[in-house]
């Protein structure tokens, strides 16, 4: 690793030690020539994940884009932001594992929706306004409906 002061190329691992989140590791350092100590961070690089949108474009995978929809779904109500980030991070784990390389950005929003539903049934129907793009108030009434009769089982 090389130092960032003096470029020396020879350095020794003082500590280690996960990140909270526990994806990567920090390493504390000392530069053999200067001495001076400074810290890297070592995490799996992960592929990077096209998503397939409804008009055939691709773009990149965007947690923060995801996470953005579901607080706007989630706005006002009694969602914590760690639950919201808990979804996304549940999210984007389980597509990596997936090992694709391209999804399509309706099966992601299936996957949101059915997070939402055991997490919100506002937040849920808010999202699936959106997301399956309701017309009129029938189709409001519709997917409330299919909520209450699930609830019911």
């Amino acid at each position: 690793m090389k130092c960032p002061y003096c470029e020396n190329e020879d350095s020794k691992v003082i500590d280690s030690r996960h990140t909270e989140d526990g994806h990567a590791i920090r390493r504390r350092r000392e530069c053999e020539a200067c001495g001076r100590r400074f810290t890297t961070y070592e995490k799996v690089e992960e592929m990077i994940l096209m998503v397939i949108k409804k008009d055939g474009r691709r773009e990149a995978f965007d947690r923060n884009k995801l996470l953005n929809g579901i607080i706007r779904a989630c706005e006002k109500r009694p969602v914590s932001l760690a639950s919201m980030e808990k979804i996304v991070e549940e999210i984007e784990r389980g597509l990596n594992n997936m090992m694709e390389k391209e999804i399509e950005s309706t099966f992601i929003g299936e996957l949101v929706m059915e997070r939402l539903k055991d997490l919100d049934e506002v937040a849920y129907v808010r999202f699936a306004s959106v997301y399956r793009q309701f017309t009129d108030i029938n189709t409001f009434v519709s997917e409330i409906e299919k909520l209450l009769t699930n609830r019911k089982n």
